[in-house]
């Protein structure tokens, strides 16, 4: 069983209707995607270290989203990030690059290390020095200085491919191109190897919007 910290858009929104129409579809090339759902990573999926439960998770994650607000970024336009076709913001969003930041490290204690299995398969991506340290110390190499917020929408692709799919997507994208908004933390489980991520529980963030508690504060 492993966890996963995701922001997914809100429920009944343009853009959640975008992506359950998008991964409707029956193509292979959807099946990895559609097999960890239409999100953004905040924090990359994880089995839970030994003395970790779910309870206590969902206790923090409840406690973590009471402490922030929600964020508002520019508009999400579509990009082919390395061979794949992918939703991003269409301008730096260094909010949410510091939410994903600070998800990943709130919620490091409750990650099981990776086995050298797990580290292996990273690896055959080709990761630089400093991915490689992220990736020691974080359990994943895509973090911090290295993260890049985007929502997949395909897996790999040839150049015919990915342009007809960007077509198809750009087309049914309407009013999902509307400015990001970031308002919850969503803990999603995927009950044994190989099953569909789904939902465990949404956490919608308490404080006025852009707000953060900070040490100290009331």
């Amino acid at each position: 069983m492993r966890y996963a910290i995701y922001y997914t858009p809100a429920p009944e929104s343009a853009l959640a209707r975008f992506g359950e129409s998008w991964f409707a579809r029956k193509a292979p090339f959807l099946d990895a995607p559609r097999r960890y759902g239409f999100h953004g990573t905040l924090k990359a999926p994880f089995r839970l270290a030994e003395r970790a439960d779910e309870a206590d998770l969902l206790l923090a994650a409840e406690r973590f989203a009471g402490e922030r607000g929600a964020l508002r970024g520019p508009p999400l336009r579509l990009a082919v990030l390395a061979g794949f076709l992918a939703l991003v913001p269409s301008e730096p969003f260094g909010e949410l690059d510091r939410l994903a930041a600070d998800c990943v490290a709130a919620f490091d204690r409750f990650r099981a290390p990776p086995t050298e299995a797990e580290l292996a398969r990273r690896r055959r991506a080709g990761l630089s020095a400093s991915q490689e340290a992220l990736l020691l110390r974080w359990g994943y190499p895509y973090v911090m200085e290295a993260f890049r917020f985007h929502m997949t929408l395909t897996e790999r692709l040839d150049e015919a491919g990915l342009a007809g799919e960007r077509a198809l997507a750009g087309a049914m994208l309407g009013e999902a191109a509307a400015p990001l908004a970031v308002d919850a933390a969503t803990i999603m489980v995927e009950p044994s190897e190989g099953d569909a991520f789904r939902v465990l529980r949404r956490f919608a963030f308490a404080l006025p919007a852009g707000a953060r508690r900070t040490a100290g504060s009331p």
